[in-house]
Order: C-alpha cells, then structure tokens, then sequence
C-alpha cells in the first residue's frame, strides 16, 4: 500500500494538515485516539493525523468497531489493521456483542460504538479522540432536522468538540467537503471502503444524501449548509448560555428532583423556559434525548393552567410557589443494580459494599421504616423514588431519608451542568 511516507512540502495538503476545526487551548494532548471505519473520511482522518502527529510528537492509537451487523466487517477491520501496521499506527479492533436488536438500529449502533470507544480510550490512558465526520454528515444531519420540523437546537448540527464519558471528542473536519478528503487519499494513492449501507434507501441519512445531490443545481451544497448549521449553532450557544445563567435565579436541586421558583419562571423567556423543563425533564429521568415537541408543548399547556402532569418518567407537580420535576416512582420500581455501580444512570452512593447488598428505590414501604424523614425537608415524592441499600427484602440504609447508616448519595451530574449539555 502506497502513500506512508511525508511529503517534503504540504502543498495541496496544507489546509488539511492544519484543521481549522481542532484546537486544544490547554496544548496538544500527548496521545489521541482515532475512529477508523475503512470509509473515506476516517482513512484520510487517519493518514492527516499520523502525519500532524509525527510534526507535533505524542502517540496515535486507532480503533476500529466490528457492529456484527454485516459479514464483511471483519474483513474491513483488518484492511484497517494491515493500513495502521503500514504507517507504524498501533489499531485495535472491539466487537459490539448484541442479541437481537429492536428499534432504531443506526441509533443503537451509534451508542455502542460511542460506548466502547470511550471505554477502550480510558483503558488505554487515552482522553481525547477524534472522528471523521465532514461537511457532507453536517449537511445531512441538518436536512434531516428540518424533515423532522426541528427547532434551532435539532438544526445546529453537530457538535465540534464536546466531553462525555471522561473522553475530549472532535470532530477536525466537520467544515470540510468529503470530495476534499477523497482527493486527498486519491494524490496518495490510499484506497477506502465503501459500506453498502450507504446506498440503503431505507435510511434517513441515505434519504438526506440523495436530496443534497438533488440541491446541488440551486448552489446549495453540504459546505454551505455546514456554514448554515455553523451560524445556527453560536445562537444556540447564546441561548444555552442565558439558560444556565437563568438556574441560578429560579432553580434549585432537592434530593434529585428539579424545582423552579413559578414566579420567576413566569418573568422568563419562553425559549428558556422550554430549554429549562427538557434539562429537567432530561436530568431527572437521565435519558438521552428529548420528549417529542408535541408532548413538550402539551406539558407547558398544563404548566400554564396550573395542572400537574406526567411525561418521560417524571412527575412536574405545579403549586402556587413551585414547578417541580420529580422522578416518577414506578419509574425506578423495578431498578436494581451492585452498591458499586450508578443507579438510575445519576446516582452514585458510598458507603462499605458487598456483594449481598443491592441499591432499589426507597419506595412507599421502604420510607414508612424511616422515622426521621420529615425532617430532612425533602417531599414524600423524592424520597419514595430515591435510591436506599437493600440486603433481600431489609432495608439497610436510605442516605437521602434519614436512615443513613453509613451511607452517602450523590448526583452524578450537577443540574446546571446538564442544562449546558443539553
């Protein structure tokens, strides 16, 4: 295989070798992790970052997601492999071991591969990666916002560079036209993959893709929608920002629920309302996406008339004073996991573990054992949906009800921060 060796001048290369997408204010890490599929975008991704990497010094490790869902992506694995051997790149191949697969199968293969490149990268002491993503996904992701009638968050595209999991992500060449990196691999003779799933009608990204050719002849090309969702989304970070900036005035955390201050939240703005109660609704059910916009607007109906309302797992509950956002109980009724691991996806308790211990909600039955609860000052309706050790069927501690015995209960992630994240 051809083009493993520097070139004496960047030439052509230049703008790519310097991505304008990418930067790292605290200084260029000492290793970087790399998404590596076989496609296009990720082997001219490789090929860049060995080259930035050998300039600026560190190590590059590569990895490669075997999803299991087509037979020759073993074989694509190791053409990645064989490609990482030539440029002297270290590369490791992880399987997603799944069953059967109900639902969004393009979603679901998006976490897991998320899932354990993050999980791969902290084991191999590497915090940032990098994906290879282009102009081209940009463009895409933004036609598909507008198929599902989304607002400005959906239409902002994706993101740069963000933290989850402990791992820095980017994305370099987010502004940059797949055709420039196919060009780039041309000139160094470096072949790709093609994955069939790619010309799959039956997938919305397939259905995006096809549209975008069909735009080409009004001037409206994947650049320039990259340049529209790029516009979109430094107003959305102004939004975000004032709606983090408004939990300081009107919100306030309490034993894992959310609750809002009603008159201050009257006075604020609706796009920060709406913004406020999806973080609410999101942090308290720790799911990863958003009711649908029709159930949100339902829900403010209510909120406006004063009625309380159920929706993704949450009870908000309107008073006089207060907009609360609590967990659902039978909700979390039948979650159970080890003391050592997080519960319900946020909560993360200490205390001595065993193995013969399991954390489960409190529940009603669990709360008539603490006698003390009223005075911890938190509702019935948080605590009945807290987490509580559990030994069978005795209740061995409730941190957060006034049966502590030892044990502590903290949120993972603080409420403004998941504003911000959301």
């Amino acid at each position: 295989m051809t083009g493993t060796g520097w070139p004496q001048s960047e030439g052509e290369d230049a703008f790519l070798l310097h991505p304008p997408e990418l930067t790292y204010p605290g200084g260029w890490p000492g290793s970087i992790g790399i998404a590596v599929s076989g496609g296009s975008d990720s082997m001219a991704l490789l090929h860049l970052f060995a080259r930035i990497q050998s300039h600026r010094g560190g190590t590059l490790r590569a990895v490669t997601v075997d999803h299991r869902l087509r037979p020759e992506a073993a074989d694509e694995a190791r053409f990645v492999a064989r490609f990482c051997a030539a440029l002297g790149v270290a590369h490791d191949t992880l399987v997603w071991k799944h069953g059967a697969i109900a639902g969004n199968l393009q979603d679901q293969a998006r976490r897991a591969r998320y899932s354990l490149i993050a999980d791969w990268a902290r084991a191999a002491g590497i915090g940032d990666v990098v994906l290879g993503h282009t102009a081209n996904d940009q463009a895409e992701t933004f036609l598909m916002g507008l198929a599902r009638e989304a607002g400005l968050d959906g239409l902002s595209g994706m993101r740069r560079s963000w933290t989850d999991r402990g791992i820095r992500w980017a994305r370099p060449y987010l502004a940059t036209p797949r055709n420039d990196l196919r060009a780039y691999l041309v000139r160094h003779g470096i072949t790709w993959v093609e994955d069939p799933s790619n010309a799959d009608d039956r997938y919305q990204r397939v259905k995006a893709r096809r549209a975008l050719e069909a735009l080409a002849p009004l001037g409206i090309t994947a650049e320039g929608l990259a340049g529209v969702a790029t516009n979109l989304a430094m107003a959305r970070a102004d939004l975000v920002q004032m709606a983090v900036e408004a939990t300081q005035r009107i919100a306030r955390t309490s034993a894992g629920e959310v609750v809002f201050d009603l008159g201050q939240w009257k006075r604020t703005g609706l796009d920060t309302q709406r913004r406020l109660l999806i973080a609410a609704l999101r942090w308290v059910s720790s799911t990863d996406y958003a009711p649908r916009a029709e159930q949100i607007a339902r829900l403010e109906t209510a909120i406006r008339q004063g009625r309380d309302a159920t929706l993704a797992g949450c009870k908000v509950k309107v008073s006089t004073a207060e907009l609360r956002v609590a967990r659902e109980p039978k909700a979390v009724a039948g979650f159970e996991c080890p003391t050592d691991a997080v519960w319900d996806r946020r909560w993360r308790l200490t205390g001595l573990h065993d193995p013969t211990l399991r954390i489960c909600a409190l529940g009603a039955l669990g709360l008539s054992a603490c006698k003390d609860w009223h005075a911890t000052g938190f509702s019935r309706a948080a605590l009945i949906a807290s987490p509580a050790i559990w030994r069978g069927e005795d209740l061995i501690a409730a941190p957060l009800a006034g049966k502590a015995n030892g044990w502590m209960a903290e949120i993972v992630t603080p409420f403004p921060q998941a504003v911000l994240s959301h």
